[in-house]
């Protein structure tokens, strides 16, 4: 039986004093699977992709990324965990505005041996980084701009090239297109799904946008997940 990426099971947080806000019984995301995950304000979005990185700890039960339960790590192994097997696409972008568009890309390169090996692997004496942003549609003559003088669209394919270079198994993207209209929305999302494939990675997609997840394998509500999002409703 194959193992899946993501195994998650009888999860339990809540912050010091607060009432609990996450009782997830299971969850599961298999190996190149592309999952829509609605996320709506309240039901724990941001802190179960926190756990899912490692950067906060479960209180209770277990969560398995590629068979390590991130539990059973400190907290510098969990970071490094992440940085070699997560690539995250955030709502903002986070993109260092000082910095040009192809040391954006590479900046997780620069903090994981394997992700930079891999990208060398694939890519072979090709620039990675030009390579992923020419897969996704971003002219090679912007390579040397600085990152704060793109559109909102270049800067969103500059945050999936970083996310996504040296084939971590993993993908998380929280709401990245919620500041483009319909049209563009989906024609991101067909791009990434192809250098999703094209990588090995899992998606992992985040949003309160339902009309997208038609185009995902599967969906799913956080808040029918989470136990502790049904009482507070309740």
């Amino acid at each position: 039986m194959t193992q899946s990426l993501i195994d998650l099971a009888d999860l339990g947080f809540a912050w010091p004093g607060q009432a609990p806000l996450l009782d997830i019984p299971r969850f599961t995301l298999e190996r190149g699977e592309t999952l829509f995950l609605k996320g709506p304000s309240g039901s724990g979005k941001t802190t179960l992709l926190g756990l899912l990185g490692g950067v906060q700890k479960a209180q209770r039960g277990h969560i398995r990324l590629l068979g390590q339960d991130l539990g059973l790590l400190s907290a510098g192994a969990r970071d490094h965990f992440r940085v070699d097997h997560t690539g995250y696409i955030f709502q903002q972008f986070n993109l260092l505005p000082f910095l040009s568009v192809r040391d954006n890309v590479e900046l997780p390169c620069r903090f994981s041996h394997l992700r930079a090996e891999r990208a060398r692997q694939r890519h072979g004496s090709v620039d990675a980084a030009a390579a992923l942003l020419d897969h996704l549609g971003l002219r090679a003559e912007l390579l040397d701009r600085r990152a704060d003088t793109l559109s909102i669209g270049q800067q969103q394919r500059v945050a999936a090239a970083r996310a996504l270079i040296g084939q971590p198994e993993l993908v998380i993207a929280d709401e990245p297109t919620s500041a483009l209209d319909q049209d563009a929305r989906e024609a991101f999302l067909r791009l990434l799904f192809a250098e999703c494939r094209e990588a090995g990675a899992s998606l992992l997609f985040v949003s309160h946008d339902q009309s997208l997840a038609p185009l995902f394998d599967r969906s799913l509500s956080l808040a029918e997940l989470n136990r502790a999002a049904q009482l507070v409703e309740a």
